[in-house]
């Protein structure tokens, strides 16, 4: 992941910590995200991520530090900086007697829209996010992933310039999270400002351009980063015909390793390089020395790589227990 200063920052963060009691959720965080991109935000249970997300939205102002959003002080001027964001919690948070369509237009209005106005935009809304035929259907009624639909539908009510999205892929079935990945590169080409926390990594691996990793509550040096994420890597090799515990010997023989040195997984023999080069280098071997290769992949994303490898070589809910105590709860995460 790349992060180009010469981009507009919709969103910036500098210092920034905010504890509930003796809980320091979130402990020194410093971030950019650019206009035109999509940023995720990295981290496990109780890392910090939906109190920051909070504060971004100027619904809890930090202890210290400071944000802007597209040059908004959230706390200075929230009314400015709302008008700005568009805000999806994990949880929808909806009036269950409302419609989803009564719910678009009623939070049109709060934003000072015209009804007749508000009821084109819930349309034009509706079916953007695939709920145009739930669109009389009281919000209570609405599956996890409808409601996640309704809530990402709220958010861009008001076209607003910066996201603030909370697990937006939770609840939404295959084809659905393929429509929110699609549309959510839309909303980058058209200039908005989007920051996407989510626990799929996977998810985020296919949309994101940039990435912010937070560990108990602070923000990962990006040095570190850079360090964890040219870390060896997992693949997979599949031979076509033969059981992992064939091919596995095959395998070693054609890269000159032992078969000690290689593990297997289901069908799969798993073979760790440190580059994609090495990758590339081996693929031409096994080919070259007539391993009937049928499938060849990174088995972890760049993104899940990372992830782990900051938690040197545990998950880095873990490393921050081990370092920090334990982790705080996910109320607070």
């Amino acid at each position: 992941m790349t992060t180009d200063t010469t981009i507009t920052a919709g969103i910036a963060v500098d210092g920034v910590r905010r504890a509930f009691g003796e809980v320091q959720a979130v402990r020194q965080v410093t971030l950019r995200a650019h206009a035109g991109r999509v940023t995720g935000l990295v981290g496990p249970n109780g890392s910090g991520k939906t109190t920051l997300l909070l504060m971004l939205a100027s619904l809890l102002a930090p202890d210290a530090g400071s944000i802007r959003i597209d040059g908004v002080d959230p706390v200075a001027e929230p009314q400015q900086a709302r008008a700005r964001i568009g805000w999806m919690p994990d949880a929808l948070g909806a009036w269950g007697t409302l419609t989803s369509r009564e719910t678009l237009v009623f939070t049109a209005r709060l934003y000072g829209m015209p009804k007749p106005e508000a009821s084109v935009r819930a349309d034009e809304l509706l079916h953007r996010v695939g709920l145009a035929e739930l669109a009389d259907a009281p919000a209570r009624v609405l599956s996890r992933g409808q409601k996640q639909r309704l809530g990402l539908a709220r958010a861009l009510v008001h076209d607003p310039r910066v996201l603030l999205l909370d697990e937006p892929a939770s609840g939404l079935d295959p084809q659905a999270r393929i429509d929110l990945r699609v549309l959510l590169r839309r909303l980058a080409a058209e200039g908005r400002t989007i920051l996407v926390s989510s626990h799929i990594l996977s998810e985020l691996e296919e949309v994101v351009d940039d990435a912010v990793f937070l560990v108990a509550g602070s923000t990962v040096d990006p040095a570190r980063v850079e360090a964890a994420s040219r870390r060896t890597r997992p693949w997979r090799v599949r031979v076509a015909g033969v059981e992992a515990s064939v091919a596995v010997e095959r395998v070693a023989s054609a890269l000159a390793l032992s078969p000690e040195a290689l593990s297997t997984d289901r069908r799969d023999v798993v073979v760790s390089f440190e580059s994609e080069d090495a990758a590339a280098a081996a693929l031409r071997s096994l080919v070259a020395a007539g391993v009937d290769v049928v499938e060849f992949a990174a088995a972890q994303g760049a993104l899940e790589r990372t992830f782990l490898h900051l938690g040197e070589g545990t998950p880095p809910q873990a490393a921050a227990s081990r370092d920090h105590g334990a982790d705080e709860s996910e109320a607070t995460s």
